[in-house]
């Protein structure tokens, strides 16, 4: 297939929203806008593109109707009255991901999607970069912007800090967390730990890009984020190992600072001065299995409003908080909250019931879109959605989506064969 630069720069333009679609600040700021504008330019390389095939069509159809029936269940049986705008945003959620998916999986070859996410992450990874160094140098020359459900302070709305929040000081060195064009940290690393699974385990064109990520990760000083970097850097030190014995000593090397970093960031969390965020992830862990254990086939709702009043009048009965300092090893000290959920697949628990919640992510883990590495990818993606409310998303339901057309799609042939 000739793969013309016109649709190189579309395609680079889906994935970037795509991404951006899930935590970035351009759809945290202009939601109403840049969703319009995605889904319209989704709709027209989908139904303007080539001839759908009809099997890929089908098992879409298919995977769509099963959504909105759980979504439906979900909305009528939930124990409060559910906000309909909500759901419509999860619909929203799900046309991109169908649409995304039709298009790279029906128009273009099945390599294309993984290049043009690895080329947008790149960029994203060198304005990350300008975004850390540029902030020593304007600090003092920031402007708040906010909207309803989020603030933060730019430069020229080009890069983006939260100063109250995010400033840190390791060995000296006092810097703001790194978010780049996310809303935080958290999401930030996310991606870029994807990009370090990219070019580490599939592109594989480049050593110095990976330690130039691995660099941006520490920047955003997540403790996921640096766990998960110390994981690849174990898988890809064994992978490597076996072609390249002189490269161990190497990532060993590199491997001191960052688990110095990683451990200083521990003890700050669990016994330091930012022990509230490790107690509300602890928190946020625990609590939405109690309410699914009260609500098992349904749910709560997904109406994220309804579930922050849900949590804030729910406790945990005081044996099983005994039981669960027991098991971790640690005094649990947050008992109620009104804030929403950090951890999406609690969230998903608690809001949908166990049959929806498993459904889900089996389709999750069922995904066609990395093979290479399927295990590692998984704990990685797996992770990300438990330290950010992230699973929802456009970019992270995708695979969702790729799982149940995977199986439909099997359906379908196998269907054909004894036709």
């Amino acid at each position: 297939m000739n793969y013309t630069l016109k649709q190189k720069l579309i395609d680079n333009l889906l994935v970037f929203m795509l991404v951006m679609s899930t935590g970035g600040l351009l759809f945290v700021f202009n939601r109403n806008l840049a969703s319009v504008s995605f889904l319209s330019l989704l709709i027209g390389v989908v139904f303007f593109g080539s001839t759908l095939r009809r099997t890929l069509l089908n098992s879409a159809i298919v995977t769509f109707v099963v959504i909105i029936i759980l979504g439906i269940v979900n909305y009528y049986f939930a124990i409060v009255e559910q906000t309909t705008n909500k759901y419509l945003f999860y619909l929203l959620t799900t046309f991109l991901s169908i649409f995304t998916l039709l298009h790279f999986t029906n128009n273009r070859t099945p390599d294309v999607f993984l290049n043009r996410l690895y080329i947008v992450l790149k960029l994203i990874a060198f304005h990350a970069f300008i975004n850390f160094i540029l902030f020593f140098f304007i600090k003092n020359n920031l402007t708040v912007i906010f909207s309803t459900y989020h603030e933060c302070e730019t430069f020229l709305n080009l890069f983006f800090y939260t100063p109250d929040k995010c400033i840190v000081n390791v060995f000296g060195l006092e810097f703001c967390r790194n978010q780049g064009l996310f809303w935080e940290p958290g999401v930030l690393q996310a991606f870029l730990n994807i990009l370090f699974f990219l070019e580490a385990f599939i592109i594989k064109k480049s050593k110095k890009l990976l330690l130039f990520i691995a660099f941006l990760i520490l920047t955003t000083y997540s403790t996921t984020g640096i766990g998960i970097l110390l994981l690849q850097v174990f898988a890809y030190m064994i992978a490597e190992s076996k072609t390249n014995k002189l490269l161990i000593p190497l990532v060993g090397v590199l491997l001191i600072p960052i688990y110095m970093i990683f451990s200083m960031n521990i003890d700050s969390k669990i016994q330091g001065e930012r022990e509230s965020s490790f107690q509300k992830r602890i928190f946020d862990l625990t609590q939405p299995i109690f309410i699914a254990l009260e609500n098992p086939l349904t749910g709560v709702g997904l109406d994220i409003f309804q579930f922050q009043k849900i949590r804030q009048e729910f406790y945990i009965p005081s044996n099983s908080i005994q039981s669960i300092n027991s098991f971790l090893g640690i005094d649990t000290k947050v008992e109620v909250t009104d804030k929403g959920s950090s951890n999406s697949i609690m969230f998903l628990l608690a809001g949908t019931g166990f049959p929806t919640t498993f459904l889900l992510l089996y389709m999750f883990f069922k995904q066609q879109i990395i093979q290479e590495k399927k295990w590692l990818w998984m704990i990685i993606m797996v992770i990300s959605v438990m330290s950010e409310p992230l699973l929802l998303r456009p970019f992270f339901f995708l695979f969702i989506i790729s799982g149940f057309m995977h199986i439909f799609c099997k359906i379908t042939s196998h269907k054909k064969q004894l036709s």
